[in-house]
């Protein structure tokens, strides 16, 4: 049996399955992944999960400096034709051989518009075959960032996917299963061995992996959400968990004391904030008629500056998050800490705009939120219900597990949401491209879910995609975020802290994206 203090219900959820062992890793988070389809949801914790089986053809090193994984090495033809040299003798771990012809399925594969991950292969136009160990990517112009970009463009196998039915990517929003949906076949360091939805996902070390020399001594991972704060804290206390990284902010200070623990302290580069249906012509779920009112700056800008990030910090958050004035976190490029100043809550303010917007007495629209997400997701849109009132305004509000919350605003189906961004590769375009550019079938708005559509943005992004001198491109960033910030496009919240908490055994490295790696991991 677990911990006797808790209920048997909440035990069970956390009796992980299998005893410890040296070499196994129990690791524990709020939620759970959304799919195992490599190219179906661009979501932290399904990302943090499949990179221990899918691989790219570059990857970070323990320091986020780019590094060969994939392909040995590449070379720029001309500006717009780079050439990668595929590793040799790779597997999948099927035993079918890594080919350039993999690659190129893969291309075509991520693109494909029902899945969220095009924004990896951004301004790549082709991917050509030269030879079955060599690629050549034709950009559609010169691309800064293309070696950080194609990090999360993981590689699937064109024989397993074409034998088991799953070229196509799988359509969550529309609540499709398809073979790669809940089967793995990487060539990554671990092998998927299995996924029971909000239970556990176990993997096992890949024996004929191509860096094996380089993995710590994790033999064997099981990853189990546990949405209860209490639960988790108390099976990490128990000696049930090895490794828990969504700390309840309000156990920091406990679990700092406890001397058969440690916590590992460090920002993680994403921002939590709310999304406003900007495109409708008649807002969803509101009390009001016939138009939008969120198509008024003023009444977004009623919305932000009615908010106390700083009451959320304190009451909240417990001190473990950064009041946000931009959208992209401290450690991100575009992130200087002249502009990320966040607003004072103004309520006084807040009240004359909506007047001057036409609603003296305030209106109703509905708050879509996860409540197993991010650190006190429920909690917060709580809070901004509560800021809110203050100015007139009504929510309802509907929170849910992440797997039922993605699903609604992929479908359009939200007036408002909250949502947290972080930037795998650690530039402002990445956020830009995704969230606020105008829509298309592409990578350019590829999670604009709230239907943002601004010229000058558009054009900023597009410009900002090509540049290659640094100053001229950090500048197109500067005013795009400032822009973003001064229309209210997005209502920025705060930048979240992310300490994680493990045994004192437990060796590992601190990830400011909020994805551990077994393969940087010892336990003693």
């Amino acid at each position: 049996m677990c911990f006797k203090s808790l209920l048997a219900a909440a035990a069970m959820a956390v009796c992980l399955a299998q005893p410890a062992h040296a070499s196994t890793l129990r690791w524990a988070a709020q939620n759970d992944i959304l799919t195992l389809d490599p190219h179906s949801q661009n979501h932290a914790t399904t990302n943090a999960i499949l990179m221990h089986a899918y691989e790219g053809l570059t990857r970070y090193s323990a320091k986020y400096e780019v590094e060969p994984a994939l392909a040995t090495k590449w070379t720029y033809i001309s500006p717009t034709q780079v050439r990668f040299d595929l590793r040799k003798g790779v597997k999948f771990h099927d035993g079918s051989p890594f080919t350039a012809d993999d690659v190129v399925f893969t291309f075509n594969r991520i693109r494909q518009p029902q899945g969220t991950m095009q924004i990896y292969v951004t301004g790549i136009n082709e991917v050509r075959k030269v030879d079955d160990h060599t690629v050549d990517l034709i950009l559609a112009s010169p691309n800064p960032i293309l070696l950080r970009n194609i990090i999360d463009f993981r590689m699937m196998s064109k024989t397993w996917a074409e034998k088991n039915r799953t070229t196509n990517v799988q359509d969550y929003k529309a609540k499709e299963e398809n073979y790669a949906s809940r089967n793995v076949n990487g060539t990554g360091p671990y092998q998927i061995t299995g996924w029971v939805p909000d239970q556990r996902v176990t993997m096992k070390v890949n024996p004929e992996w191509w860096d094996k020399a380089t993995l710590g001594n994790v033999t064997e991972v099981v990853f189990t959400p546990i949405k209860s704060d209490p639960t988790r804290v108390a099976a990490l206390i128990a000696g049930d968990v090895d490794l828990l990284t969504d700390l309840p902010t309000q156990d920091v200070a406990k679990l700092r004391q406890d001397s058969k623990l440690k916590v590992l302290d460090g920002p993680e580069v994403r921002t939590i904030f709310i999304a406003l249906d900007q495109g409708s012509a008649e807002l969803k779920y509101s009390s009001v008629k016939g138009k939008n009112p969120f198509k008024d700056k003023r009444v977004r800008e009623a919305l932000s500056i009615a908010v106390d990030r700083e009451a959320i910090k304190r009451n909240i958050m417990r001190g473990l998050s950064i009041p946000a004035g931009v959208m992209v976190a401290p450690g991100v490029n575009g992130n200087t800490p002249d502009i990320d100043v966040a607003p004072k809550a103004d309520p006084d303010r807040a009240k004359k705009l909506l007047a001057e917007a036409g609603y003296p007495d305030g209106f109703e629209f509905q708050l879509n939120c996860p409540n197993n997400r991010y650190v006190n997701d429920e909690e917060i849109c709580q809070a901004l219900l509560s800021m809110w009132a203050k100015i007139g305004i009504k929510n309802k509000l509907v929170a849910e597990p992440m797997a039922q919350h993605a699903v609604k605003f992929q479908n359009f189906d939200a007036s408002a949401y909250m949502l947290g961004w972080g930037i795998a590769t650690y530039d402002a375009q990445y956020m830009i491209q995704s969230l606020v550019r105008t829509k298309t079938t592409g990578a350019d708005g590829n999670f604009n879910f709230n239907k943002i559509s601004d010229t000058r943005i558009d054009q900023l992004t597009d410009a900002m995609k090509s540049e290659t001198d640094i100053a001229k491109r950090n500048a197109m960033i500067r005013e795009a975020l400032l822009r973003i910030r001064d229309e209210h496009l997005l209502l920025q919240l705060h930048h979240q802290m992310r300490p994680w908490a493990m045994k004192a055994g437990v060796t590992t490295v601190h990830r400011s994206d909020d994805r551990p790696e077994a393969r940087f991991t010892s336990i003693k």
